[in-house]
């Protein structure tokens, strides 16, 4: 592989991130607005994000089967269609303050956003693997970037009282124009007549194809085969790695529905003051996971991960208790810092073998996606009962489990990596 091809297909990559990492923020951003616009409380609210996150968990273990049938440029491509099909639903629910139609563009936007999440990961992995070195933190970087942006958009359009069907129509049309033309530069792809068959297949137990990548292969090109092997599913070390991803989705999800909520209702401020709270949080990741690869690369995945997960937690027990928004604030940093690096380090971890990096990311991506986002609408339930901001405290518990589960990110001896179905 030539090194300017690489090199294109990762800025490629972590545009790709970017711009899903703006959509999903355009959205999340100015929750209050359609929680208020469409008269819900927070279990109401609740039931209306779980609509969504229903779309992606449903999208997600097709991605592996759609990704190896049309390849992750197409993929992206198709999830970023459906996502922005969902997002001008949403925009037309929103006129006619309908909630069943809401739904129906939730849903959508869902099953669009998990198809373009497994595929970009699949690729960021790939790219990392040919360029020798820790980066995927850095395409999550890029999505968190992307985040910020939205975040910040979402605040100025909400100050400026701008129209949220106005504000997503136009993010549906960017988000198509960018993937259109960045997905031509994803790494090539060369495929076998029979069409792979890697999540799907896995989540009902069969078994997934092997994808070979051209490191490995001596092929300029991803190939896939549809040579047989055990499911990723019965794989005890990519179980316990979804689990460390489950943790840290969580909570980033969490902080992504939650905090501009929990923020105008917890310490009384205005949509504008919860939206840029939520920058801030995004903000503190972002910059985390840009120099997160180094460190990483100097300490090891499983050091990071005990330092960014302790972080997290403390952050979110100073967000919760803190007697004033700015100590809020403190802890929406930390809580971002300690956020950044748990789910790239997991589709790192999972992409350890190249020749089974497909099926095991599928599966780790499902893991931690249910978490990103069937999680945060239970806390909306939960709210109702304990608030919002108390409830977020709920995350404490996925971020321990995560810890106790972290030692099995830790990378594969070469000789290790066609067999580690056990730790």
């Amino acid at each position: 592989m030539k090194p300017e091809q690489v090199n294109k297909a990762a800025i490629a990559t972590f545009v790709v991130f970017a711009v899903n990492g703006l959509a999903f923020a355009s959205w999340a951003a100015r929750i209050p607005a359609v929680t208020r616009v469409l008269g819900l409380n927070p279990g109401e609210m609740g039931a209306v994000l779980l609509t969504g996150a229903a779309g992606s968990v449903l999208a997600l273990p097709l991605a592996g089967t759609i990704v190896g049938r049309i390849g992750t440029a197409s993929t992206s491509r198709l999830g970023g269609s459906v996502a922005a099909i969902g997002a001008l639903v949403i925009s037309l629910a929103l006129l006619v303050t309908s909630v069943p139609i809401i739904v129906l563009g939730l849903f959508l936007f869902g099953v669009g956003i998990g198809l373009w999440d497994v595929s970009q990961n699949i690729e960021g992995a790939a790219v990392e693997r040919h360029l020798g070195r820790t980066v995927m933190p850095r395409f999550h970087a890029g999505f968190s970037g992307g985040a910020f942006v939205g975040a910040l958009l979402g605040a100025g359009m909400s100050s400026l009282n701008v129209s949220l069907s106005l504000h997503l129509t136009t993010i549906a049309v960017f988000v198509m124009v960018v993937l259109l033309v960045a997905t031509r530069y994803y790494l090539p792809e060369k495929r076998t007549a029979e069409p792979v068959r890697a999540a799907s297949t896995d989540a009902l137990g069969g078994e997934p194809a092997q994808v070979h990548d051209g490191l490995n292969s001596g092929s300029s090109t991803r190939t896939t085969t549809t040579k047989r092997s055990p499911s990723a599913w019965r794989e005890t070390r990519t179980v316990m790695i979804g689990l460390v991803v489950l943790g840290a989705a969580l909570t980033e999800g969490a902080a992504n529905d939650w905090i501009a909520k929990a923020s105008v209702d917890g310490w009384h401020t205005s949509e504008s003051a919860g939206a840029i709270m939520f920058a801030v949080f995004v903000a503190s990741m972002t910059i985390f996971r840009f120099v997160g690869g180094r460190y990483i690369d100097r300490f090891g995945r499983v050091p990071v991960l005990y330092a960014s997960l302790g972080a997290s937690l403390v952050g979110l027990v100073i967000f919760v208790f803190g007697p004033n928004i700015w100590v809020a604030g403190v802890g929406a940093i930390l809580w971002g810092a300690g956020a950044a690096l748990g789910f790239p380090m997991g589709m790192s971890a999972a992409a350890d073998d190249p020749k089974r990096a497909a099926a095991r990311v599928s599966v780790v991506s499902t893991i931690g996606y249910v978490a990103f986002l069937a999680g945060p609408p239970l806390l909306g339930f939960l709210g109702d009962h304990l608030t919002i901001r108390v409830a977020l405290l709920a995350i404490g518990v996925a971020i321990i489990a995560s810890i106790l589960t972290a030692p099995a990110a830790r990378p594969l001896p070469i000789a290790d990596r066609s067999a580690s179905g056990s730790l």
